[in-house]
C-alpha cells in the first residue's frame, strides 16, 4: 500500500482524536456550567488522589492518614455518581466519542512492545486502494435489504434441475451466509462457493457478508480474479512494490469475484491455488475466509482447473448455486 496514503490517513486519525477529545472538553465544560458541585467534586478528587500518592510514598507508615485520604475520595465519589443519576448520566459520557474503540482514533493497536496497524486503518487502505473501483452499492447491500420476494417461489425442475423452488433455494443460501458469519472464527467453518448466472444475487450477497464481518472488526479485500491473478503475476515480475500479494493471503475475508473470466495459463494456475491453499491454513493462528463467485457450473470448473484447486472447492467449500431469473429487473 502506498505510504503518501497511510500518511494522510493517519494525519486524518490525529485530527479525528483531537476532535474526539475537544468534544468532550465542551461536554464537561458545559455540565460544569450548569452543576458547578460536580467540578467542585472533580477538583477535589483530583486533589486528594495527589495527596494519597504522596502520603503513601513519603508516609508509608502513617496508615491513619492514607486511610482518612481514602475515605474522603471514595464520599466524593458517591455524591458524584448520586449527582449523575439523578441528571441521567453515566460513566460513557466522560470517555472521548472514538471512532474506533480499539484504537482509539490512533489507527494502531499495542501487542507487548510492537504496535500494528489497527484492523479500521487497514481496511481504510484496502477500500481506498483496492475496493472502492470494485465494490458498488456497498453499504446499501445489507440483509436487511435482502428481499426473497424476488425470487419465484414455483418448482421448476426441468429448467433449473432443482427440487425447490428458487425463493427456497436463496433462503437456503442466506441461512448458509449467516451461518458463515456467526461462524467465522471457527476454523472448520467452511467458506463459500458461489455458483450461477449474473443477475441471481451473489454480488449482493457477498456485500451483506462483508457489511456484517466489517461491523464486527474484520479486514475485507474485494478482487476480481483477472486482476487479482494479474497483479500478482506483475508482483512476481517486480513489475511494481505493491504488498498486494501479502493482503491478498492474509487479509481476513477475500472475496474473488468472477472467477472463469481469466486468460489462464500454467503460472496463473499455480497463483491461484497458492492463494486458495494458503487462504486455507490460517497461518499464525490467523483465521481467514474465502468467498468465490462465478458463472460456472460445477462441471464447467471441474474441466477449467485441475484436480488440485477443483478438490479444494469441493473439501473446503460450502458449494451454494443461485438459480432463477434476473433479479436485476425485478427491483
Amino acid at each position: 500500500m502506498g505510504n503518501s496514503t497511510l500518511r494522510n490517513l493517519l494525519k486524518d486519525y490525529e485530527q479525528k482524536r483531537m476532535n474526539a477529545i475537544l468534544d468532550l472538553d465542551n461536554r464537561k465544560i458545559a455540565l460544569y456550567s450548569s452543576n458547578k458541585r460536580l467540578e467542585e467534586i472533580e477538583n477535589e478528587l483530583t486533589s486528594f488522589a495527589l495527596n494519597t500518592a504522596k502520603s503513601i510514598l513519603s508516609n508509608s507508615n502513617k496508615t491513619d492518614q492514607v486511610d482518612s485520604l481514602k475515605e474522603k475520595i471514595d464520599s466524593l465519589k458517591k455524591e458524584k455518581e448520586n449527582i449523575l443519576n439523578n441528571l441521567h448520566i453515566n460513566d460513557n459520557f466522560f470517555k472521548p466519542n472514538f471512532e474506533c474503540t480499539l484504537c482509539k482514533d490512533t489507527g494502531y493497536i499495542r501487542n507487548g512492545y510492537n504496535f500494528n496497524l489497527c484492523s479500521c486503518i487497514k481496511q481504510k487502505l484496502f477500500d481506498i486502494e483496492y475496493n472502492k473501483s470494485n465494490i458498488s452499492n456497498l453499504k446499501s447491500d445489507t440483509f436487511s435489504n435482502f428481499n426473497n420476494d424476488l425470487y419465484s417461489d414455483k418448482i421448476n425442475e426441468d429448467l433449473y434441475s432443482s427440487n425447490i423452488s428458487p425463493k427456497d433455494n436463496i433462503i437456503n443460501i442466506k441461512d448458509i451466509a449467516l451461518n458463515f458469519i456467526d461462524n467465522f472464527e471457527d476454523a472448520t467453518e467452511k467458506n463459500l462457493l458461489f455458483l450461477g448466472n449474473t443477475g441471481l444475487g451473489k454480488t449482493f450477497l457477498s456485500n451483506c457478508i462483508a457489511n456484517e464481518l466489517l461491523k464486527k472488526g474484520k479486514t475485507v479485500l474485494y478482487q476480481t480474479a483477472p486482476v487479482m491473478l494479474d497483479t500478482i503475476i506483475d508482483f512476481r515480475f517486480n513489475k511494481n512494490n505493491s504488498s498486494i500479494y501479502e493482503n491478498i493471503l492474509d487479509v481476513d475475508l477475500l472475496i474473488i469475484d468472477d472467477l472463469g473470466t481469466e486468460c489462464m495459463n500454467s503460472m496463473k494456475f499455480s497463483e491461484l491455488f497458492n492463494v486458495i491453499n494458503t487462504r486455507l491454513l490460517n497461518q499464525n493462528n490467523n483465521i481467514t475466509k474465502t468467498i468465490i463467485s462465478t458463472n460456472l457450473n460445477l462441471k464447467e470448473l471441474s474441466e477449467k482447473y485441475d484436480e488440485r484447486i477443483f478438490s479444494r472447492f469441493v473439501g473446503y467449500y460450502h458449494i451454494c448455486r443461485f438459480f432463477g431469473e434476473d433479479i436485476r429487473f425485478k427491483k
